[in-house]
Order: C-alpha cells, then sequence, then structure tokens
C-alpha cells in the first residue's frame, strides 16, 4: 500500500514536470492553487479527477489527498494558503478560469523570493481578488460509488472512442440503461452524455499536450468528424484545439530562449 505523505504547510514555488511523471498522494493542512502554465495538469483525488489546460487553475482545499500527473512538459506554479483563508469558499476541488492578469500574477509570486515584504503582500492582496473573481469551469470526472458505474466508466476511459448506447454497455455491466442513467445523475451529479463529453474532454487534453494532431485527436476521443470535436472544444475552452496547441508551442519556443527561474525536481512533495 503506497504510503500518503503528509506536509503540514502547502509550499508556494515553481518546478517542472517531465510527461508521464507525477507526484504521488498526499495531502497539506493548508489550502493550495495548482497551476500549470505550461503542458496540462491532472489530479486526482477519491472524489474524482480535474484537469486543467494553461487557462485554467485547480483549487486543492486543506486537508484534500491528492497526487498530480504531468501531460506534456509540465511548468508547475503552486501557491500556499493557510487553512484559515479560503478567499472562494470552496471545501471541494475545482477548477478555475485564468485570465491574463490572473496568469502573470500567479508566475510572479511563485518565481519571486518568498520575503515579507510590502510590495509582495500587495501582489498577494491583488492575486486573491483576482481569485475572488474567478468563474469555476471544470472538465472533472467523479468516481463513482456504484460497482456497476464504476465497471462502465473503467470501458469508457480505456476507450473514450467506444460509441456504445447506454443499453449496450448495460449489457455489459449488468444493469439498464434506467438504472445506469439514474446512477448517473445521483452518484455523479450529470447525465451519462455529459459525463462522457467530460471523459472525451479531459482524454483530447491530454494527447494535444503531447503533441497529437488535432484530427487524430478527433478520432481517439470518440468524435463523428473533427469539426465536431473542434466546436465542442471552442464551447468548453473558448478557443479551437489548433490555437492550444499552436499557444503552447509559442510559449515552449520562448522560454526555450529565455531564462527561467523555474526549478527542475520532479520529486518534490507539492
Amino acid at each position: 500500500m503506497t504510503e500518503i505523505r503528509h506536509t503540514p504547510v502547502a509550499p508556494t514555488l515553481a518546478q517542472t514536470l517531465a510527461s508521464g511523471t507525477g507526484i504521488d498522494a498526499h495531502h497539506h493542512d493548508e489550502h493550495q492553487i495548482v497551476y500549470a502554465a505550461r503542458g496540462v495538469l491532472a489530479i486526482t483525488t477519491d472524489r474524482g479527477s480535474w484537469v486543467a489546460p494553461a487557462t485554467r487553475a485547480i483549487w486543492v482545499p486543506a486537508g484534500t489527498v491528492h497526487a498530480h500527473r504531468a501531460h506534456g512538459e509540465l511548468e508547475l506554479h503552486l501557491v500556499g494558503l493557510p487553512a484559515t483563508e479560503n478567499p472562494l469558499g470552496l471545501t471541494e476541488p475545482s477548477v478555475l478560469a485564468v485570465g491574463p492578469l490572473l496568469r502573470e500574477l500567479i508566475l510572479t509570486y511563485t518565481r519571486t523570493p518568498h520575503a515579507h515584504t510590502p510590495q509582495r503582500r500587495r501582489l498577494r492582496a491583488v492575486l486573491l481578488d483576482q481569485l475572488r473573481a474567478s468563474p469555476q469551469q471544470p472538465v472533472h470526472l467523479p468516481t463513482p460509488a456504484d460497482p456497476r458505474l464504476r465497471a462502465l466508466c473503467a470501458i469508457l476511459r480505456a476507450d473514450p472512442a467506444d460509441d456504445r448506447t447506454l443499453t449496450a454497455l448495460g449489457t455489459v455491466v449488468g444493469a439498464s440503461a434506467r438504472t445506469l442513467a439514474r446512477l448517473f445523475r445521483s452518484d455523479l451529479g450529470m447525465t451519462f452524455p455529459q459525463w462522457r463529453t467530460q471523459l472525451r474532454l479531459y482524454h483530447a487534453l491530454t494527447l494535444l499536450a503531447d503533441g497529437t494532431p488535432v484530427t487524430t485527436v478527433a478520432h481517439a476521443c470518440g468524435w463523428s468528424s473533427t469539426s465536431a470535436f473542434i466546436d465542442v472544444f471552442r464551447r468548453a475552452f473558448g478557443h479551437t484545439p489548433g490555437t492550444h496547441q499552436r499557444a503552447a508551442q509559442t510559449l515552449r519556443s520562448t522560454e526555450a530562449t529565455t531564462p527561467s527561474t523555474t526549478a527542475s525536481s520532479p520529486s518534490i512533495t507539492s
């Protein structure tokens, strides 16, 4: 059984993680904001998985046991907050929109020395103000409790392009379509089509982070056409998957020629 690490203080820092690596299950006595300026970050808890590209950050409440996974080369930025300070009033992990100003605030706050200066306190105050104004925009895959629903979700996680109906999948897991539809609503808080779309978007983000062509991603994730995938992706994230990839490539090229203060240690407990 893997030991779950406990770190009282949630660190504030920047680091890089290679694609496919991660940080094992751990928890803090403080809240934490987790942001990937490059690559795609996935966080898993016993309640489910959350995924965030560079336009999103993940709020991890104090005491939440969670693990990190990098898809694509990940530039990870962590902001720790005392358990008594919860600007969002959130008690569950949540994905938040990150606009240009909030992005720069997070990058600056995690890269600069942690001295208790008036300038740093002002920076932190503005960062928290921006967080309070950030809407929740999740790509969240909740973990089902019912064993039949767990079996169904495992089938589709293994192959997001599987387009079988709920009736057909029900014959495999031993439940009627009506029962499964009820379980999706009661156990996961969403309909089956909504859950499958979330799964496919989750999988698409991880493939795009590894440089997979958009057409290949659309096929691998089960969309009927590339245009259908682009439409769903745009509605979810506000831009096309091609724009998403080009922005990531531009960022990588820019940072490759710019000296960085980001630490490089995949083994640190975040």
